[in-house]
């Protein structure tokens, strides 16, 4: 039986892509892109999923395990978490808050089902149920300008800094940073949520759009195209706050503990501009002279560009990045223009 928050996603005009990753348009998704960057979009994040932990030992079962401090993650508090390979290579990205009932990790949609499985293997004796909180929650996203003017006409407040959740009966929302909010609704309510916020002056928009925002803002989600290829230093994750170098073990931490102070980092994560006219794909291979026909790097993810092209995140190798000449697919590929993040890559 298909969720009924699908159901009114169909009857209000969105199409849902091939391929099974839950990414839908509403239209041209360039256009969609150039509303968010100079207005308000509302999205269905629909190609992310949500876990839930809960129980008295969530939190010691989840710092065990996890690359920043569950511990500190006091009540609607949010931070970025990793799930890491024992060789330190990030199995998933998460957006992790604390709420009333336990601990919520938000993460692409196609590693939901095994990394659910994945965590499931670590409970032993633990006091803590990891559960899909997919069938019972929707996730969508708001983000622009107006976006608190969206929400206050929907009757839900702002979490005032970032970095912060706040409950509105049911509706969990979450502020990733000064202009983008996620918010968790029971499927029964997303239909009017998302017409209340329609109605306010956002403008629906498709998983494109979301994925140009994470990409603008520097922030890498791991899916399964990218699974178990980077160590979390070599997307910045220490820079967006998801790594903890203090806490004490945790899968892979030897690795990530001795590239951060024993070893040189080689590769890093940019941003990046693609004259191409078809869309790169994540987990896509780069190239540079330096390093003929061996892969210098990969794309993280890409979107479309508001200014035509792609706009990706991309891991290479910090001597191609200086040389100016990295190419996607092959040595004859397109050339990948290096911009700036919103945060300083050393």
């Amino acid at each position: 039986m298909q969720s009924p928050w699908l159901v009114h996603l169909d009857e209000i005009g969105a199409r849902f892509l091939e391929g099974g990753s839950g990414a839908v348009q509403f239209g041209d998704p360039r256009e969609e892109v150039r509303t968010a960057e100079r207005g308000t979009v509302v999205v269905p994040l629909t190609h992310l999923g949500l876990l839930r932990a809960e129980g008295e030992d969530a939190s010691p079962f989840l710092h065990n395990l996890m690359s920043n401090d569950i511990k500190k993650l006091d009540l609607h508090r949010a931070q970025w978490n990793s799930f890491n390979s024992p060789k330190g290579r990030m199995l998933a990205s998460f957006l992790v808050w604390r709420d009333a009932n336990g601990f919520r990790l938000l993460l692409s949609a196609d590693l939901l089902s095994a990394i659910h499985k994945k965590l499931g293997m670590y409970v032993l004796r633990s006091k803590v149920r990891v559960s899909d909180g997919t069938p019972e929650l929707a996730l969508i996203g708001l983000s622009g300008a107006a976006a608190a003017t969206a929400l206050d006409t929907a009757g839900i407040a702002l979490p005032p800094p970032e970095g912060m959740s706040v409950s509105h009966g049911s509706i969990t929302v979450v502020r990733i940073d000064a202009s983008r909010l996620v918010l968790a609704a029971p499927l029964s309510q997303c239909a009017e949520l998302w017409r209340k916020l329609v109605a306010a002056g956002a403008q629906p928009a498709g998983t494109d759009t979301w994925r140009w925002l994470d990409i603008r803002a520097g922030v890498p989600v791991i899916t399964a195209a990218t699974q178990d290829e980077f160590v979390a230093q070599m997307v910045n994750f220490e820079l967006i706050g998801g790594v903890n170098f203090q806490k004490g073990c945790y899968p892979g931490q030897e690795i990530v503990a001795r590239t951060q102070y024993l070893g040189k980092l080689k590769k890093r994560m940019y941003f990046a501009h693609i004259d191409s006219e078809a869309a790169p794909l994540a987990g896509a291979d780069l190239y540079s002279p330096e390093f003929g026909e061996q892969s210098c790097g990969k794309l993280v993810s890409a979107a479309p560009s508001p200014a035509g092209g792609y706009d990706a995140l991309a891991v290479t190798q910090i001597a191609s990045r200086e040389s100016g000449a990295v190419h996607l697919g092959s040595l004859g590929g397109p050339v990948l223009q290096f911009g700036e993040l919103p945060y300083s890559v050393s």
